[in-house]
């Protein structure tokens, strides 16, 4: 005898099929912010400290003060009238914040060629206290180009030459004002520390 399915029956097996779909589909979206149990998760990286101011802040000198960059300075050099043998270098702080020369307190020189040591310092010309520069204040250093008692026998003359701020910069190139030739002598050249007045540096 065949078997007769009922109206009321259809609906019954409809029903539960509709809620079954209900059930799975909800349980779904409960899961779906959640990574299955042991898939990978993406983690970002632990920010580390960098010792080369990655994050742009400004290099510190030993006395914790901002160290003059050459992009915070503006250069000037020039023979000194009335002077023989000397060179006056100055540099200008044009910048908004205040630097120092804690860390190279003296001018690293380079005349023409760079395997050569940079010109040692007058030791006695040191300041009592590495000089700073407030914005738009200048610094002096005074530069004897060749021993006196040598004349112009030695060395060659230079209209521009390098100046680095720490020994390991590369050396920035000053030319000299006017561009007028000065002789001179690296083997006898040397060159006075930072001075804070063009007072202190003339004494040299």
């Amino acid at each position: 005898m065949p078997i007769t399915v009922t109206a009321t029956a259809r609906r019954a097996a409809a029903a539960a099929l509709l809620a079954t779909a209900t059930l799975v589909l909800t349980t779904g979206c409960h899961d779906a912010g959640r990574p299955a149990e042991g898939s990978a998760r993406a983690v970002s990286p632990v920010p580390t400290l960098s010792a080369s101011h990655d994050d742009g802040a400004p290099p510190r000198g030993p006395d914790g003060r901002v160290v003059c960059t050459p992009e915070m300075l503006r250069f000037h050099a020039g023979a000194m009238p009335r002077r023989p043998h000397r060179m006056l270098l100055t540099v200008t702080n044009f910048s908004d914040r205040p630097c120092t020369f804690a860390a190279q307190p003296y001018p690293l020189l380079r005349f023409g060629d760079d395997r050569r040591a940079p010109l040692p310092a007058i030791e006695a010309s040191a300041p009592p206290a590495a000089v700073a520069l407030a914005p738009n204040r200048t610094a002096y250093a005074l530069i004897t180009t060749s021993a006196a008692h040598r004349g112009h026998h030695r060395g060659r003359k230079v209209s521009q030459f390098g100046v680095a701020l720490t020994a390991r910069a590369t050396p920035t190139q000053v030319g000299l004002d006017g561009r007028a030739p000065v002789h001179v002598d690296p083997h006898t050249a040397r060159v006075t520390y930072w001075q804070p007045s063009l007072a202190t540096a003339r004494k040299w």
